[in-house]
């Protein structure tokens, strides 16, 4: 028996085309029908990156091609891309129709990297996966397909260098914020960060590189693992895996602390002199509040609910409680479409959520089903819900504060703010307050 499901929090595989426009000078090529990459990009958008949004190359494939075949006007797309666009990476993507018509999409694509053009393809049919399983497929076609190809020097290890594999671009709204966090606080500890996506990385150049990694750094509840899984087997690379976002003090610091205990080549004395210098600020700033905090505590949301991938559920709820006092509500939701055999360890996290508190969690992709299950439930203290604009109707309704931070982030800008790390901390802070404050007259 079929059922509705509302109010849906990420994209089909092909909503990987946003993975591809992260890449600087990277661009996606879609072999799909008309309207399927202008949907996704009006979910998960805002910014269209080098070539994205209406720029993007697209087949447009309609009944002729499931017909006879859409092989010969995808030859003719990728043609006219080298043609007119500059660019260091292309990037071919399935449609649903061409997977289910069978173009051989591989075939087309090694005619022109048989020529040394710089293209890649990946079979991302929409109705194969989601776009949180398809990132990992992305970066597994543009390892074995190019770097495997071009990367100068495969054997060599360089020092310090971390590949890190974090916020799914545009997925993430913030991922911008937080991979430039990311990247602050490894390179304070001593480390040169492959951060890969966004104004941060080199570009293609820095994915050269990737072989050349001493480590490999996950920042994530399941994606990107597989990713550092394929590292692992073609160059042997280790990998260290933080399953969740670290927000704040207490979760930022353990970070560090592990990532500098994993690497063999830092200086763990210079490691641990950045992360206390950068403890004593944030909690100078927290001190700084600390009487304006004290005096406005019964005006702040009691309870939290999440409505966030797992990622950002686990690291949320640690920070809320342990360093906001902020108490989960009896059940959070995770909205990811997390595979079966993570699910326990994320369990686990929200079991140990602190020495004093637990939570319960429940998996779910039907987002009405949720906003119905908090109504029935609605807590008699002022609420905090981390979720998306779908959330906005069952903040007024229950009479709750809405922070959006999963898409669709509609009712927001945003640019380069992030949640990740000591700086992130402290915008959510800024961010809850903000929210609370708005509401007195």
């Amino acid at each position: 028996m079929s059922k509705l499901i509302e109010q849906p929090r990420y994209s089909c595989a092909l909503g990987v085309q946003q993975t591809v426009i992260a890449i600087q000078r990277a661009v996606p090529i879609v072999h799909a029908g008309p309207g399927c990459s202008t949907k996704i990009h009006g979910l998960l958008g805002q910014g269209e990156g080098y070539a994205g949004g209406s720029t993007i190359p697209c087949t447009n494939s309609s009944e002729s091609e499931v017909v006879f075949g859409g092989e010969k006007k995808l030859r003719g797309v990728i043609d006219g891309a080298f043609k007119v666009i500059d660019a260091d990476l292309f990037v071919v993507l399935t449609g649903c129709t061409s997977d289910i018509v069978g173009d051989d999409v591989g075939q087309v694509t090694r005619e022109f990297q048989n020529l040394g053009k710089p293209i890649v393809f990946a079979e991302t049919g929409g109705f194969k996966s989601n776009n949180y399983v398809s990132h990992d497929l992305i970066i597994k076609a543009i390892v074995e397909q190019y770097v495997d190809r071009y990367a100068p020097a495969k054997g060599e290890v360089i020092p310090g260098l971390v590949n890190v594999f974090a916020s799914i671009p545009y997925q993430d709204p913030y991922w911008i914020g937080n991979l430039q966090e990311i990247k602050r606080l490894l390179t304070g500890i001593g480390l040169t960060p492959n951060i890969l996506f966004g104004p941060e990385s080199g570009g293609v150049e820095e994915w050269l590189t990737v072989p050349q990694a001493e480590f490999n750094i996950v920042v994530s509840a399941w994606p990107g693992l597989k990713s550092a899984k394929l590292l692992k087997r073609k160059y042997g690379t280790p990998f260290y895996h933080f399953p969740y976002l670290p927000v704040g003090g207490v979760e930022t610091g353990r970070f560090l602390r592990e990532v500098a205990a994993f690497g063999a080549s830092l200086d763990r004395e210079k490691a641990e002199k950045f992360i206390a210098d950068e403890e004593r600020k944030f909690y100078t700033h927290i001190e700084r509040t600390a009487d304006f905090m004290l005096e406005f505590r019964y005006g702040i949301p009691r309870v939290f609910y999440t409505i966030l991938d797992a990622t950002y559920a686990v690291g949320f709820s640690k920070y809320l409680l342990n360093e906001l006092g902020i108490i989960p509500a009896d059940v959070q939701y995770i909205v990811d479409d997390t595979p079966e055999q993570y699910r326990e360890g994320i369990r686990e996290q929200f079991r140990r959520i602190s020495g004093r508190r637990s939570a319960s969690v429940e998996f779910s992709v039907d987002g009405g089903e949720i906003q119905e299950n908090i109504r029935k439930t609605s807590p008699k203290q002022r609420a905090l819900i981390l979720g998306s604009g779908w959330e906005r109707d069952l903040a007024v309704d229950i009479g709750a504060d809405l922070l959006p931070v999963s898409v669709p982030i509609t009712y927001r800008l945003v640019l380069n703010c992030g949640y990740a790390g000591y700086n992130g901390g402290l915008r959510l802070i800024e961010d809850i307050y903000d929210r609370v404050l708005g509401t007195y007259r």
